[in-house]
């Protein structure tokens, strides 16, 4: 599937639940994580990083590590267990706080409290987008999903993520299971009106 434009990419993407197992271009995952490097950045402090797993065993070995019961799977995840790409990406909060005590920055004391909203997890966020779109780009399917609570220390110990780094979701990529039902199943939910989510001015208005 050729290029499309950036709008059409934007309206195409759907979170993709279940997937052929037929691989996925390696130029397409490089694409994708240059693309993700190149998200917002506070400080240019660069507190992201990507574990990637797109061998059959990496990603057996993930979904052992993160579900309860892979042997009898439920419908979701089944389609889920089938994308042949998977992308854990993490943020390093110490990393901020490392870079915004240097001198050019000058918060020494590096107090979490000068950050309200933790951007160390927002920047990875965007970053995971950039990864989105790019498979959307490429005419291929893809979902931001959590890793469970439960089973992040089993994640962690399974692929050495080091303690500095918090995994701060899943993206699976694949080819979409049926092209005619991007989500494997009908759209249950519509999208709310811009007139509730956008105001101008004064909220409400």
């Amino acid at each position: 599937m050729g290029v499309v434009e950036f709008q059409d990419v934007v309206r195409r993407r759907r979170m993709v639940r279940d997937y052929r197992t037929d691989p996925v271009d390696p130029e397409v995952v490089e694409r994708a994580l240059a693309n993700a490097v190149r998200a917002p950045s506070a400080g240019f402090s660069q507190g992201w990083a990507f574990l990637v797993l797109d061998t059959p065993e990496d990603v057996a070995r993930y979904w052992r590590a993160a579900a309860d019961d892979v042997e009898n799977a439920d419908r979701w995840l089944t389609g889920m267990m089938r994308a042949p790409v998977l992308v854990i990406p993490c943020s390093s909060k110490a990393t901020y706080l490392e870079r915004y005590a240097q001198d050019d920055k000058g918060w020494t004391d590096r107090d979490e409290a000068r950050w309200p909203v933790p951007f160390w997890h927002m920047d990875a966020a965007m970053a995971s987008l950039l990864i989105l779109q790019t498979a959307t780009d490429a005419g291929l399917g893809s979902a931001f999903v959590g890793v469970p609570p439960a089973r992040t220390a089993q994640v962690r110990a399974e692929f050495a993520i080091p303690d500095d780094h918090d995994p701060v979701g899943l993206i699976t990529i694949g080819h979409r299971a049926d092209a005619e039902s991007p989500s494997g199943s009908p759209r249950v939910r519509r999208r709310r009106p811009m007139g509730d989510v956008v105001h101008r001015g004064h909220w409400g208005r």
